[in-house]
C-alpha cells in the first residue's frame, strides 16, 4: 500500500472518530432540551398557584395593584439578556444580542447579562461593564440560576435610580428557526390575574400590602427561571440542530474520501497490472 492510500485511509478513521463525537453531542443536548421541558411543568405549576395568591390578596385588598402601579414611559430600565453558555448554536447568540441591542434603550441603565457566548457578542457590538454570570450546565442548576439573576435584579431596582422598567429577551425553543421573544416583567401586569371575589376575606399574618409585594417578588422570580429554562431548551436544540447539520456534512466528507481512496486502490491495482504484464513480456523476449 503506498503512503497516498495510508494518508487517505487516516483520514477516513479520523472523519468516523468525528463523527462519534458529533453523535455524541447531539444525544447530550438533546437529552438536556428534553429534561428542560419536562421541568417547565413545575416551574409553571408554582407559578400558577403565587398568581392564585396574588388573585386572593387583591380581592381582600383591590388598592394594592393600583398603589404598585409604575409609570414605564419614564425612568430608567433594566434589561436581562439570556443567550447560550457554549458554542455548536449557529448564530443564536447573536441573533439575541441584535434583538435586545437593536432598539431604542436611551433609558438602558443595567443590563444583566446570562452566558458567556451572548456576553462576547455584545461586547462585540459595544456593550461592556454589565453584570453578567454563566448559563446553567444542566437543568437542575436553573433555579439557583434564576435566584442569582433575581437577587441581581432587585439590587438595581432599590438603588437611587428606582428603574420602572423590567425586560427579559430570551431564545423560544420548539421551532425550526428560533424565536426570539422580549418580556416585560415590571411595570407588573395584575390584570391576568383572576380574582374571585369573597364574602370572607382570607386569613394573614401580615399587612396585605407587604404579601402582595412579597408574592410579586416571588411571582417575577418566577417569570425569570421559567425564561430561562426556555433558554437553556432552546440552546440545546439549537445545538441539535447544528449537530445534525453537522453529521451531513460528516458523511458527505467520508463518502468522498471512500471514493478517492477506491479510485485511488484501482490505480494501484492497474498499476500492478501493468508492471506485471510487462514484465513478462520482457521475460519472454529475453528467452527468444
Amino acid at each position: 500500500m503506498s503512503g497516498k492510500l495510508g494518508e487517505i485511509e487516516a483520514r477516513i478513521a479520523a472523519t468516523h472518530q468525528l463523527e462519534a463525537v458529533v453523535g455524541a453531542m447531539r444525544g447530550i443536548a438533546a437529552a438536556r432540551s428534553h429534561d428542560a421541558h419536562a421541568k417547565l411543568a413545575g416551574i409553571r405549576a408554582c407559578a400558577a398557584a403565587a398568581g392564585a395568591a396574588i388573585g386572593d390578596v387583591l380581592a381582600f385588598d383591590p388598592s394594592g395593584a393600583s398603589a404598585r402601579a409604575a409609570n414605564a414611559d419614564n425612568g430608567p430600565e433594566v434589561c436581562v439578556v439570556i443567550g447560550a453558555e457554549q458554542g455548536f448554536v449557529g448564530g443564536l447568540n447573536d441573533r439575541i444580542a441584535e434583538e435586545a441591542l437593536g432598539g431604542a434603550r436611551e433609558r438602558v441603565r443595567h443590563w444583566l447579562l446570562v452566558g458567556t457566548r451572548l456576553v462576547t457578542a455584545c461586547a462585540e457590538r459595544g456593550l461592556t461593564g454589565t453584570w453578567s454570570a454563566p448559563m446553567a450546565a444542566h437543568p437542575a442548576g436553573v433555579p439557583h440560576l434564576a435566584a442569582r439573576v433575581s437577587d441581581a435584579l432587585y439590587a438595581r431596582l432599590a438603588d437611587g435610580e428606582r428603574a420602572t422598567r423590567v425586560t427579559v429577551t430570551h431564545a423560544l425553543p420548539g421551532e425550526s428557526r428560533m424565536r426570539i421573544v422580549q418580556r416585560t416583567l415590571i411595570p407588573f401586569d395584575f390584570a391576568r390575574f383572576h380574582v374571585t371575589p369573597r364574602a370572607l376575606p382570607p386569613l394573614v399574618n401580615v399587612a396585605p400590602a407587604r404579601l402582595l409585594a412579597g408574592l410579586v417578588e416571588l411571582y417575577v422570580s418566577l417569570e425569570l427561571c421559567e425564561a430561562l429554562m426556555l433558554s437553556f431548551a432552546a440552546e440545546n436544540e439549537a445545538r441539535v440542530r447544528a449537530m445534525l447539520a453537522a453529521r451531513s456534512n460528516v458523511r458527505e466528507r467520508l463518502a468522498g474520501l471512500s471514493q478517492q481512496y477506491r479510485a485511488m486502490r484501482q490505480d494501484e491495482i492497474t498499476s500492478e497490472i501493468v508492471e506485471l504484464s510487462t514484465g513478462r513480456e520482457a521475460t519472454q523476449r529475453a528467452m527468444i
